[in-house]
């Protein structure tokens, strides 16, 4: 049972990146997933959001405008689109999936997580 994080790297402020999460070893398309990041020293906090469907997202205030979650279930893939991207959201970020319908903000109710994949904004 595996979710793998791909897509991070180096980019300049201003920016953009994709991420994406691919499952794999079991069915997460009736999941609600998530994105989470954890800067050095920092506690893992929420970015992003969405329901099994696709049809509700919610975002942390700091990313709201500028990222946009989505997903394929056919491929059981979401991704992150991250946009007007800032140093300070340099983070490793993590995928996670939760054996519930709907978006959820705590990483206590999440199951599942990707191994990360590191993002660096550059000044």
């Amino acid at each position: 049972v595996q979710l793998q994080a791909s897509g991070g790297g180096l980019v300049q402020a201003g920016g953009s990146l994709r991420l994406s999460c691919a499952a794999s070893g079991r069915a997460f398309s009736t999941y609600a997933k998530g994105w989470f990041r954890q800067a050095p020293g920092k506690e893992r906090e929420f970015v992003a959001a969405i329901s099994w469907s696709g049809g509700t997202t919610y975002y942390a205030d700091s990313v709201k405008g500028r990222f946009t979650i989505s997903r394929d279930n056919a491929n059981d893939t979401v991704y992150l689109q991250m946009s007007s991207l800032k140093p300070e959201d340099t983070a490793v970020y993590y995928c996670a999936a939760r054996p519930n319908s709907q978006v959820a903000v705590f990483t206590e109710v999440y199951e599942y997580w990707g191994q990360g994949t590191q993002v660096t904004v550059s000044s």
